[in-house]
């Protein structure tokens, strides 16, 4: 089941859309979960951002659970964490067992991490204790990677999260309204992973997700070098989406599907095999 990410070569900053639907999981793809790698010394270095629901298991199709650098958590609503679950018992009962994992989030990440695996208040403390959670920080280093972060507006504590590596960045908006400070995080990014939550012409709830169009107002702001779109709902028109997103941007708009893989050379995203 599992891939050791030193089978697979990792010459750059590269990303792996291992989930991408929004709200849940869907007929063709885990909930959000994407996988940042770059050379680290003789080896790769693996964030995880976002593990939600049937994310592990796929997760594992690219990087061993125990080859993880550090998980980062953009915010903790349950399609973006659903599945760290079971990432706990593989670090417990996999054949690469004991292993720990560096956990980045909001507030009490640990703490809503054990309430999704335990009943019992006891439990929990001794969950959150195994894994201790950093939280996140305007700036940090996570192995090779320079990680910056904004807080966005979204009904809990949630964050934007930029990585950068060699000259080259990505950034992921999480879940989000629309902010200037969201703006500022992606300035010259040269991939930009961005939530579409709501349709537009659709009435929204206020400060939840962004639009299409917002996602192009983003990227054309930002100056991104290329946009991918993520986080629609499995009961929405992904292609219609990404239609509209591009129409408004007057350039190509990517959208994310499980499995798709991109490196960052020369300030812009371009596929991998």
């Amino acid at each position: 089941m599992s891939a050791s990410s030193a089978d697979r070569v990792v010459e750059g900053l590269e990303l792996t859309v291992v989930g991408c639907t929004g709200s849940a999981s869907g007929p063709d793809s885990p909930a959000s979960c994407y996988l940042v790698q770059a050379p680290d010394g003789d080896g790769v270095a693996s964030l995880v951002l976002d593990l939600g629901p049937g994310a592990f298991g796929a997760l594992t199709r690219y990087v061993d659970a125990a080859a993880v650098t550090a998980i980062g958590f953009s915010h903790l609503h349950a399609d973006h964490c659903g599945d760290f679950g079971s990432f706990h018992v593989a670090a417990h009962y996999s054949p690469g067992a004991p292993f720990r994992t560096a956990l980045y989030g909001p507030a009490g990440t640990s703490r809503r991490l054990g309430r999704m695996y335990e009943v019992d208040e006891a439990d929990v403390d001794a969950f959150a204790a195994r894994w201790p959670a950093t939280p996140w920080a305007p700036e940090q280093q996570v192995g090779p990677f320079t990680v910056r972060t904004v807080r966005v507006v979204h009904p809990v504590e949630a964050y934007a999260v930029r990585v950068e590596w060699g000259g080259e960045s990505l950034t992921f908006t999480g879940d989000t309204a629309w902010s200037d400070e969201l703006v500022g995080l992606a300035t010259g990014t040269g991939l930009l992973l961005a939530e579409a939550g709501h349709p537009s012409g659709v009435e929204a709830t206020p400060g939840v997700h962004l639009t299409p169009p917002e996602v192009a107002e983003l990227a054309r702001r930002s100056g991104a070098g290329t946009t991918v779109l993520t986080h629609v709902s499995p009961w929405f028109d992904v292609e219609a989406f990404r239609a509209e997103a591009s129409a408004r941007l007057g350039a190509e708009v990517v959208a994310a599907r499980s499995g798709l893989r991109l490196g960052v050379r020369g300030g812009r995203a371009h596929p991998l095999g």
